[in-house]
């Protein structure tokens, strides 16, 4: 499928799954698809998607699964997605995102999978992310992330992969990553 996301889609506000991944669409993501608070599952992702990822994605509260990854979104990551407390899946890798990740996404306590990578994204890895203890991957690498490691990651006592390699970080890595038994990939 090609073309843009028709407008119209905002009107299906039963709507509790919409997967329009793997296509060829361009545009960018209209806003109106906040008003579809019955999604658990928003994936638009490898597609062709530009510009800005809407705030008014925040108000999908009941979203478990948001898929944004491999389109050619810009700008920066909206504080509003700190609002989705029932993700358990926050992929948007592979996208031109830049600017700091926003600590509101500390409060995403279900979170399983928190994908970033591929990005342009700066500022520090925050601090608030010790707070997501049943995530099982976390991918942040290939970004421009400073600063040091924060020691709440060794909090994440679930996480398998934490992927933080081709940032320009520095400092020693925190003893407290010793403290994750599960995992697999670093």
């Amino acid at each position: 499928l090609n073309g843009t996301i028709p407008d119209d889609l905002g009107l299906l506000t039963e709507l509790t799954y919409l997967g329009l991944f793997n296509n060829a669409f361009t545009g960018t993501i209209l806003s109106s698809l906040g008003q579809l608070t019955a999604l658990g599952t928003l994936d638009l992702s490898t597609n062709a998607l530009n510009g800005t990822i809407p705030s008014s994605l925040g108000l999908l509260t009941g979203l478990n699964f948001l898929g944004l990854y491999d389109n050619a979104l810009t700008g920066t990551i909206p504080d509003d997605l700190g609002l989705l407390t029932k993700l358990t899946l926050l992929s948007l890798r592979d996208n031109a995102l830049t600017g700091t990740i926003p600590d509101d996404l500390g409060l995403l306590t279900a979170l399983q999978v928190l994908a970033l990578y591929t990005n342009a994204l700066n500022g520090t890895i925050p601090s608030s992310f010790g707070l997501l203890t049943e995530l099982t991957l976390l991918g942040l690498h290939e970004n421009a992330f400073t600063g040091t490691i924060p020691s709440s990651l060794g909090q994440l006592t679930a996480l398998g992969t934490l992927d933080l390699y081709d940032n320009s970080l520095n400092g020693t890595i925190p003893d407290d990553l010793g403290l994750l038994t599960e995992l697999t990939y670093l």
